[in-house]
């Protein structure tokens, strides 16, 4: 056992728990898993090499990885509804880079919301790779209401006539459009990449509209608000599929990490069952009512409020610095990050913003009433920063809150 064996990690292991357990976990693309999820990816397929695809691999001994692949390309495809999946990603950039690597070729246009505005580094930003591969053409939102401007898009797409235009953002509070981004791209003749990774849980659990029937590819990650582990998906339509899999292997990686994709299998189980539709609209709900009661505190809240599972505090309207703030917070046990805001004057390491979301502490089983108490002990932290004897009595707060809210174990009780 770890702890006879290898005490000191045992102990860090240990510490993170209990970390885990004692915070308000805030950021956005974080959750918990469930044990369900965390036995299989802890399981004895850590121990085996896969290279290949079902039924097409390069190593023997494939009787059981094989059936688990298609598992979980089964159960990723139920509930996306997605003609063909890919689940050997090692991670969302590997799955971006793949999309586009099987869309287009070294050096031509693809088009992706700027970082700084709310998109991914792996949208083409500069110092990613898909900036350094492709020629990278960026949009912004709207300074004006930091919304999505589709004729802006529109006519960015038309003067740079992109190969891929991609929809999807990491920091931006409300729904999108994504027939407005088809529409955009069959303007231009491109191609249309829908990158959901954050709000694929509220996708798959019907709190946001899917890409699915508009997209040639969708790509996510398994965790974030899905809830599954480290992993990733590629969607698309079938005329797609070999492409895709020729660009996840052996474009980008070699041999798929097993132990993940069984983890995603029960993920996706978990994804397919009412109690997770019920969890993807009560995120939406806690992020709402966590953005009203921070409004009556004075917020600022980027775009006025959120449709989703995150929301994007311009400090500014505090006078606070977006880095000063998550520090504050981190101090007191409210786990945050950082953020730019759109036309930030602020350099990105320490930025005018801070985002935070909700999945992770409606897992816990937080309800929207619990969210007025977060909000008190982020207003109490942002009213005390410089007082650190004041922050650690919010902490202390913080950790009996939590306290009514035990790390989750399986989230199908009522239906195993």
């Amino acid at each position: 056992m770890l702890k006879y064996y290898d005490p000191q990690v045992n102990e860090l292991i240990k510490q993170e728990e209990a970390r885990q357990a004692s915070t308000i976990r805030l950021i956005p693309s974080e959750n918990y898993v469930s044990q369900n999820v965390m036995q299989a990816t802890g399981s004895c397929l850590t121990n085996k090499y896969a290279e290949g695809y079902p039924n097409k691999r390069y190593y023997e001994g494939q009787q059981v990885t094989d059936l688990i692949e298609d598992l979980a390309k089964q159960r990723a495809g139920d509930v996306f509804r997605a003609p063909h999946v890919n689940v050997q990603s090692y991670s969302g950039s590997i799955a971006n880079m793949a999309a586009y690597l099987a869309l287009a070729d070294p050096g031509d246009t693809i088009m992706g919301l700027s970082l700084p505005d709310g998109g991914h580094l792996t949208h083409g930003w500069k110092v990613s790779a898909t900036g350094k591969v492709f020629k990278s053409v960026q949009y912004p939102v709207n300074y004006d209401t930091d919304l999505f401007d589709y004729d802006q898009i529109a006519e960015i797409a038309k003067e740079n006539k992109p190969k891929i235009l991609i929809a999807g953002t990491s920091a931006y509070p409300r729904k999108i459009d994504f027939k407005a981004f088809r529409k955009i791209a069959d303007e231009v003749g491109a191609y249309l990449v829908c990158d959901i990774a954050h709000i694929a849980g509220l996708v798959a659990g019907g709190a946001h509209e899917s890409p699915m029937e508009v997209a040639d590819v969708v790509t996510t990650t398994t965790h974030k608000s899905l809830r599954g582990p480290r992993g990733a998906l590629v969607m698309c339509r079938e005329e797609f599929a070999k492409a895709i899999d020729k660009a996840v292997f052996p474009g980008m990686q070699g041999g798929p990490h097993m132990h993940t994709i069984s983890g995603i299998a029960v993920a996706m189980k978990e994804a397919g069952t009412e109690s997770f539709k019920e969890y993807a609209h009560q995120v939406v709900k806690n992020a709402k009512a966590l953005g009203e009661k921070l409004q009556e505190y004075g917020f600022k809240l980027v775009t006025g409020g959120t449709d989703n599972h995150l929301l994007l505090l311009d400090m500014r309207s505090k006078n606070i610095s977006g880095k000063k703030m998550a520090k504050a917070l981190d101090r007191a046990g409210i786990v945050t990050n950082c953020n730019t805001v759109p036309n930030d004057p602020a350099p990105p390491f320490n930025p005018s913003g801070v985002r935070i979301g909700t999945p992770a502490v409606t897992t816990r089983g937080m309800k929207e009433s619990d969210m007025g108490e977060i909000a008190e002990m982020i207003n109490d932290t942002a009213d005390n920063l410089e007082d650190l004897q004041a922050i650690d009595r919010i902490g202390k707060r913080v950790r009996f809150f939590c306290s009514r809210f035990p790390l989750p174990k399986s989230f199908i009780h009522s239906e195993e």
